[in-house]
């Protein structure tokens, strides 16, 4: 079973990615914040792909997506962002720092399952 490890604050939305992504088949873990995520990460197997908000609290998710690039064990692992901040310079930001795909907030639950089937190793 592939494995996709989301990293967003929002309740609802990580309640909406779990619901959307368990019923298609993968295996989920959640995380908060990007200081949560790397707890977790340090005690599971490396997931397949990553979805990755930019705004939480603390650290930003392009922080996190530098820092899974610059991880030996990670660096190969697709990211996909999805966020509220809707203008190109967010975008082409979000990819500049290695994510493979970027999602503006309200997105169709479609939308989010074809990147990560598009994406996912």
């Amino acid at each position: 079973m592939k494995h996709i490890f989301v990293v967003e604050d929002g309740h609802a939305e990580q309640k909406m990615m779990r619901a959307l992504l368990e019923q298609s088949g993968f295996q989920v873990t959640l995380a908060s914040a990007v200081d949560e995520a790397w707890d977790k990460l340090k005690s599971i197997s490396p997931p397949h792909l990553f979805i990755l908000d930019i705004v939480m609290p603390g650290k930003s998710g392009l922080e996190l997506c530098r820092t899974i690039r610059e991880t030996p064990e990670l660096k190969d692992t697709p990211v996909i962002f999805c966020s509220s901040k809707s203008e190109e310079f967010d975008r082409f930001w979000a990819l500049r720092q290695g994510a493979q795909a970027y999602l503006i907030k309200p997105y169709a639950p479609k939308e989010l399952l074809d990147a990560v089937y598009q994406h996912i190793q």
